[in-house]
């Protein structure tokens, strides 16, 4: 282009989102900066989501600062951005500081405050703020009731979770949708009621996706019922055959019962199938620069260095009398 202006940067840098590269997404931000090219609320959107997808708490931060010094702080579209951000990043502390900083709010600002603190495990603050809802002005949706049963999951509280689920639908008047099953599920699988977790799966009006049958995959895997996982491949099967994790969860589950053979036959259906185990991936912030680790990529400049570090936990394992674990040098 022979010239750029700030919807040209912010379209790039949206569009780089949506489509999974984040870290060029801050990449084009930076270059923004650097050619003075201001930004609006928009801008600080796309770059906050970039944020939240890498989990960049420090660029979060700067970018929290960045909408103060323009005056951004105050559109309650940036607050639910910086919200979601913080969350992402696992500082629901800095996330509630936005939330009732706000001198509006808006659904999509509760929302993203109760699943927030639903995803990072502060059930009770999620329940604390969605019964607040209830109370408020604004009528909760589907997306509130998904927060709070997903609260309700990850503190066990079966009773709660599938009075919210009936409440949701007989006294709102919305419709399950396959994130509620799926929401029910998990929670009835955590709790260890396998059959009836099944049995919703199976009345569900609509066709379980993977998310659904992978809770509950993992859920007979934590309790040890082969025969469930058993049944519950033949719908993986039919809905998402070539998900990986499902079939590495059966098999794991084959072998912490002992049952080899059935590892092998996993194993075998695997490669029938043509269906890979996709290398594990993770991210670290250090000093305000992203660093993405794949497991068996050698590519990263400092692979070197941690196996040198490896290697010496390994020497100092064995000096102590440790049998060094093979693990340790994988991971």
């Amino acid at each position: 282009m022979p010239s750029r202006d700030l919807v040209s940067w912010t379209s790039l840098i949206d569009g780089c989102v949506k489509n999974g590269l984040p870290e060029d997404a801050l990449e084009i931000f930076r270059r923004m900066q650097v050619e003075r090219i201001d930004s609006d609320y928009v801008t600080v959107i796309g770059v906050a989501a970039a944020c939240g997808d890498l989990g960049a708490l420090g660029h979060g931060i700067w970018l929290h600062r960045f909408a103060l010094s323009r005056g951004l702080h105050a559109n309650v579209r940036v607050g639910n951005s910086l919200i979601d951000m913080y969350s992402r990043c696992g500082r629901v502390d800095f996330a509630r500081q936005v939330f009732y900083e706000m001198p509006s709010r808006t659904l999509v600002t509760w929302n993203s405050m109760i699943v927030g603190f639903a995803a990072n495990g502060c059930s009770e603050e999620a329940l604390i703020h969605f019964s607040a809802l209830q109370r408020s002005e604004i009528r909760p949706d589907g997306v509130s009731f998904t927060g709070a049963l997903t609260a309700c999951s990850h503190a066990g509280m079966v009773g709660e979770g599938l009075r919210l689920y009936k409440l949701m639908q007989r006294e709102y008047r919305i419709p399950a949708r396959v994130e509620h099953y799926g929401c029910v599920v998990d929670l009835l699988g955590r709790a260890g009621l396998l059959e009836e977790a099944m049995r919703l799966v199976e009345e569900m009006p609509v066709k379980p996706n993977e998310v659904v049958l992978g809770s509950l995959m993992a859920a007979c895997r934590e309790h040890g019922d082969v025969g469930m996982a058993e049944r519950l491949m033949g719908f993986l099967l039919e809905v998402r055959p070539e998900t990986d994790s499902n079939y590495v969860l059966l098999s794991n589950i084959y072998a912490a019962m002992g049952r080899w053979e059935g590892v092998g036959k996993v194993r075998s259906l695997m490669k029938d199938l043509g269906v890979k185990k996709k290398p594990g991936c993770s991210a670290v912030e250090v000093g305000c620069s992203v660093h993405e680790f794949v497991a068996g990529d050698g590519g990263h400049p400092q692979t070197e260095e941690i196996y040198s570090l490896l290697g010496l936990l390994h020497l100092d394992m064995e000096l102590h009398g440790y049998e060094p674990v093979e693990a340790i040098g994988q991971s």
